[in-house]
C-alpha cells in the first residue's frame, strides 16, 4: 500500500510542477466534471440543447447563442403558419463509423423521442411535434399540432444511428453507454462512477480537433475536486467561486468567469399549510437578502433572481418582477395570512406552528451554504427552517412537505426556461417538471400564449403578464444566476465565453468548444 502511493506521488511529481506547468502533452486533457450523465443517448436526454461533443445536431450555438447549421447544411425553415419545418441536411457526413448521416436517422431520433415505450426525458420539450417525415435522405420535414416559436431551438439535439437502436430496447442499449455519433470524438472508455476517455474522431466533418484525448473524472463533491486540482490530478474543472479565487494569481493557471442563465432557487411547496397562500410565498420572497449571498457564498459571481427568467434573456426579462429585499413587507404580509409571532418570536396560525424545512444535495458545498442563507433569512421572519443534507430523489420524494434548493435554467428562450417548471399540467408529474406542484391559471395562459404565437410582440406581451402574475404568487424563492467559475491550466488558446445554461458538466461550460482549442506553442 505505502509503494502504492509513493509512486502515485512519483508519478505526480513527474507530471507537474509548482508553477502549474506540466510534462504531460497539450494535445490531452484531464477534466474534473461535478456530475456524471446516466447515459450518452440523446433519445433519452443526453445534451438536449447541444455542445454533446460525441454527437452533433441539425443546428449548434455560436459564442453568442446565435443557431448557425450543423448536420443541416443550412438553417431550417419554418413554413408560413409555422406548422411544418424542413432541414436540409449536409452532404457527405458520416458517424464516427463511417456509415453516412441521413434523414432517416433524423426521423428516427425525434420520434424515439416521442415514443410511449422510450424512457425520454425530454419529450415534453417536443409537446407540439406530432410526426417527423424524410421527404428524401437529405430532407427532413417536422410537422407541428401548433405553431411553437422557439421550435429552432430544440433542433440542436444529437442525431443517432437508427441503425444501431432499430429493433431494441432504447433504454437499455448497450448504445447508452458506448456510443456512435458524428461530433468531434468518440467514447474510448467509460468506467462508470469514476472517468470517461474521449478520443478526436480523425474524420470528423468539421475538421479534426487538436486536443485529441479527453480524460474526464467525475468528482461530485466540490471540495474534494478542489483538492484534486491543486494535488496536479486535472488541466481544468468548475469550482465554486471562492474555492476558484485561490487560483487567481497562481502562475500557470487561469480562472474563468462565465455568465450564466443558470438558477439556484428554493422550490417552496404550494400544497404544505404553511406556504399554501401566496401570501407566505411572497413574504418569504421580500425576507430573503439576495445580494447579501451574492457577496458573501458567491464571492461577487452572480446576480439576483426572482423568475426562471434570466437577465440574460434581455428581450423577455422584466426587472419589475424582482423581489426587492423588504423584510417590513414580509412581517406584514405573514401576519395578514394569520401567521403570528408568539412571545418567543415563533409564528404559528392556530395552534400550528410555521416550520419550513430546507433541504438540499449533500454533496454540493455552493447549495449548502444557499440553502444555511436561506434559511437563516426565512428564520428571521419568526419560520422555522432546519436545513438538512440529502439526495435529489429525497427532495423529490419530500416535494409536497419540505422546501428544496434546486438548479436550472437556460439561456435560450423563456420557454424553455419556466414552462415545464410551472405550468399546472405538469404539477404531480414523476422527475424535475413543476417540483413545487405549483398552480396559477393567469400564469399558465400567459405561458401557453407565449409559446404558440409567432408574433415577437405578443410573446413579450405575455411574458410580461407572466412574470408579473408570478411575481404575485411565487411558487419559488429563486435566489441567484450563477456566474460559472473555472480553473484552468493556461495551455490553449480557444476559449470563447459564452452564456451557460444549467448543463455545465463536459456538454456545456468553458469548454463548449473544445473541438476547436489549439495547444500553446
Amino acid at each position: 500500500m505505502r509503494r502504492a502511493a509513493l509512486l502515485a506521488l512519483v508519478l505526480l511529481a513527474g507530471c507537474t510542477s509548482p508553477d502549474g506547468s506540466t510534462t504531460a502533452p497539450a494535445t490531452s486533457i484531464v477534466i474534473g466534471a461535478g456530475s456524471e450523465p446516466e447515459n450518452l443517448n440523446p433519445v433519452l436526454g443526453y445534451a438536449p440543447d447541444g455542445a454533446a461533443k460525441i454527437f452533433d445536431g441539425l443546428v449548434a450555438r455560436d459564442a453568442s447563442l446565435a443557431l448557425k447549421p450543423a448536420l443541416a447544411a443550412e438553417l431550417p425553415k419554418a413554413s408560413a403558419d409555422g406548422l411544418t419545418w424542413t432541414a436540409k441536411l449536409r452532404k457527405d457526413v458520416t458517424f464516427s463509423d463511417g456509415t453516412p448521416v441521413t434523414a432517416q436517422d433524423v426521423v428516427f431520433t425525434y420520434k424515439s423521442v416521442l415514443d410511449k415505450k422510450v424512457n425520454s426525458t425530454i419529450a415534453t420539450r417536443f409537446d407540439a411535434l406530432t410526426d417527423v417525415v424524410a421527404t428524401d435522405d437529405s430532407t427532413v420535414e417536422f410537422k407541428l399540432s401548433y405553431a411553437y416559436a422557439p421550435f429552432a431551438q430544440q433542433l440542436a439535439l444529437g442525431i443517432v444511428p437508427a441503425a444501431k437502436l432499430s429493433g431494441i430496447d432504447i433504454n437499455s442499449a448497450p448504445f447508452n453507454t458506448a456510443p456512435v455519433g458524428s461530433g468531434p470524438y468518440t467514447v474510448a472508455e467509460w468506467r462508470k462512477g469514476d472517468r470517461m476517455v474521449l478520443k478526436a474522431n480523425e474524420k470528423y466533418w468539421g475538421g479534426a480537433p487538436a486536443v485529441k484525448t479527453v480524460t474526464v473524472v467525475f468528482v461530485a463533491d466540490d471540495n474534494a475536486r478542489a483538492t484534486r486540482m491543486a494535488a496536479g490530478e486535472f488541466d481544468g474543472t468548475v469550482l465554486p467561486p471562492k474555492l476558484a479565487q485561490t487560483y487567481r494569481d497562481r502562475s500557470g493557471y487561469k480562472v474563468v468567469q462565465n455568465p450564466s442563465a443558470d438558477y439556484r432557487g428554493l422550490g417552496i411547496p404550494s400544497e404544505l399549510p404553511l406556504t399554501s397562500s401566496p401570501q407566505v410565498r411572497r413574504a418569504i420572497n421580500l425576507g430573503i437578502n439576495r445580494q447579501a449571498m451574492i457577496d458573501a457564498v458567491l464571492a461577487g459571481s452572480g446576480k439576483p433572481a426572482s423568475t426562471p427568467i434570466s437577465p440574460h434573456l434581455k428581450d423577455w426579462y422584466d426587472e419589475g418582477s424582482a423581489f426587492p429585499y423588504d423584510v417590513a413587507e414580509a412581517e406584514k404580509l405573514l401576519d395578514e395570512a394569520g401567521w403570528r409571532k408568539g412571545a418567543d418570536g415563533k409564528r404559528s396560525k392556530d395552534g400550528q406552528p410555521a416550520k419550513l424545512p430546507v433541504l438540499y444535495p449533500a454533496p454540493d458545498v455552493l447549495r449548502k451554504e444557499l440553502a444555511l442563507a436561506t434559511a437563516s433569512d426565512i428564520a428571521k421572519l419568526g419560520i422555522d427552517a432546519p436545513v438538512e443534507a440529502t439526495t435529489f430523489d429525497t427532495m423529490l420524494q419530500r416535494r409536497e412537505e419540505a422546501a428544496s434548493v434546486w438548479g436550472g435554467g437556460d439561456p435560450y428562450d423563456p420557454d424553455t426556461a419556466a414552462y415545464t417548471l410551472l405550468h399546472s399540467k405538469y404539477a404531480g408529474q414523476d422527475g424535475y417538471v413543476n417540483m413545487t406542484l405549483y398552480r396559477n391559471s393567469t400564469v399558465d395562459t400567459a405561458l401557453d400564449t407565449a409559446r404558440r404565437s409567432l408574433d415577437p410582440a405578443a410573446r413579450k406581451k405575455a411574458y410580461d403578464e407572466f412574470q408579473k402574475a408570478y411575481s404575485a404568487d411565487p411558487g419559488w424563492a429563486f435566489l441567484v444566476f450563477l456566474d460559472h467559475t473555472y480553473v484552468i491550466r493556461d495551455r490553449w488558446n480557444g476559449q470563447e465565453t459564452q452564456v451557460e445554461p444549467h448543463d455545465h458538466g463536459l456538454v456545456h461550460a468553458v469548454w463548449w468548444n473544445l473541438e476547436r482549442w489549439t495547444p500553446k506553442s
